[in-house]
């Protein structure tokens, strides 16, 4: 599933924005706390860490819960938060976490981790997930959706708690697999203040089925473009090759039109031979069926169908981190059911 399509029709993770010119207390009181307290009400304090050296810092607290930091020195300023951008600050340029110097990103990260936790205690617990999905869980449009398909949703796993799924994720993503590629996995899950379930569980079974090459020896590199113009979900490296590797998730009887969960399986299969994947035959497909309820993936799991692209393999994977599934073809992969 290509980052442009996941990302289609909403907002941006979190990042900052560089300012070159130079600031002092008196400008960003004139140019940034005044627009911010005009348009949608804000205070400015001293942050709630201390910055970095040699530069000094404000936090501004808006009025509807947004929050923004501002950190600058001599002609060099950052700019971070989940709110609207002052006009003196438009035509910056924007950065991810990992493109800012270190300690200005560990400054933020330390600051907003804070903010997250106090407005969401029970993702404490996870530090890894609360680092991982800080761009998403504190967005501008994204932070109340990303939050509540973890707290109401477990993620897009039926059947088990928040915790359960909190844990998996946990688990898989303190093992730094995907610490190189955080923002643009971050980003899959999405920053609409609309919750799209279905959307939203596509995009997580992206990370089971990294939890399922990682935990099978691979080393894993996500989207990778392709002649056609489209980006594959995953690189692995096997036998001194690259596999490609792309995913789907066929979405439940129950949330879906089709009438079985082996109609399900084949319907999105074939979605992916037929366009996708219909120039790419030797490229691994991964159908994730770990939004299927126990029942349902019994019955996929006793009729074994095959897809209509090889080579495939199906599977359901659990909170607990137990995978069952089948394979179709010959997949070139050593996955604990094949």
């Amino acid at each position: 599933m290509s980052r442009e399509r996941m990302l289609l029709g909403v907002a941006r993770p979190l990042r900052f924005r560089h300012s070159t010119e130079s600031w002092s207390d008196g400008r960003v009181r004139s140019q940034l706390l005044s627009s911010l307290d005009s348009n949608i009400g804000a205070e400015m304090s001293t942050p709630w860490f201390k910055p970095p050296g040699g530069y000094t810092a404000r936090r501004f607290d808006m009025a509807n819960g947004d929050v923004a930091l501002f950190a600058w020195r001599d002609d060099d300023a950052y700019w971070m938060g989940n709110t609207e951008t002052p006009k003196a600050l438009w035509r910056t340029e924007k950065y991810g976490f990992e493109e800012v110097p270190w300690k200005l990103s560990r400054w933020v990260t330390r600051e907003l981790t804070a903010q997250l936790h106090e407005e969401t205690p029970w993702l404490e617990p996870y530090p890894y997930v609360s680092w991982f999905f800080l761009p998403v869980f504190l967005s501008k449009d994204g932070r109340e959706t990303t939050r509540n398909f973890f707290d109401e949703h477990a993620g897009g796993f039926p059947d088990a708690s928040r915790d359960d799924a909190l844990g998996f994720y946990e688990d898989f993503l303190s093992s730094g697999a995907l610490d190189d590629h955080r923002h643009v996995m971050a980003g899959k899950l999405g920053t609409s203040e609309y919750l799209d379930h279905q959307r939203m569980s596509a995009a997580m079974g992206e990370f089971n089925a990294a939890r399922l090459l990682h935990d099978a020896g691979y080393d894993l590199t996500p989207e990778i473009p392709v002649d056609t113009g489209h980006s594959l979900d995953y690189a692995v490296e096997h036998g001194g090759r690259d596999v490609l590797v792309e995913v789907t998730r066929p979405t439940p009887p129950s949330r879906r039109r089709a009438s079985t969960p082996v109609a399900a399986v084949k319907e999105t299969a074939a979605s992916k031979a037929t366009g996708q994947l219909k120039e790419h035959g030797g490229v691994v497909l991964l159908v994730d069926c770990s939004s299927f309820f126990a029942d349902d993936w019994r019955q996929v799991r006793g009729e074994t169908p095959g897809v209509r692209h090889r080579p495939a393999a199906v599977y359901r994977t659990r909170p607990d981190g137990s995978v069952d599934g089948y394979t179709v073809g010959d997949v070139p992969l050593d996955l604990p059911f094949s």
